[in-house]
């Protein structure tokens, strides 16, 4: 049975509150309540993107963190399968940087 996608975000939602207050109200490193609103969020939003998915055919740019980092790569985040510039400002290069800052007296 498909969920259904604006239920799913709701829920979704619903967690993203619940994790907000137990991360303002953390009491340690690994507090219990912060871990269990980090799970809810990670399981909502898969059922979310598993509803968007079935009902519409489309997904989010989204991914859950597992926190297993295959390979060391400083610029795996940059690295969203577009090799073309596409227009999206991505930042200053080193190259663009002035040498010195400029004065403006």
């Amino acid at each position: 049975m498909t969920a259904d996608p604006r239920a799913a975000l709701a829920n979704l939602t619903a967690t993203l509150e619940r994790h907000l207050e137990a991360s303002a109200q953390r009491r340690g490193e690994n507090d219990p309540t912060v871990v269990a609103a980090y799970h809810d969020v990670a399981d909502a939003f898969e059922l979310y993107d598993g509803a968007l998915l079935e009902s519409y055919g489309e997904v989010t740019p989204l991914e859950i963190y597992s926190g297993e980092d295959d390979d060391d790569d400083p610029d795996e985040l940059d690295n969203h399968g577009d090799e073309d510039d596409d227009g999206v400002y991505l930042g200053l290069d080193d190259s663009e940087y002035d040498e010195e800052p400029s004065s403006t007296r």
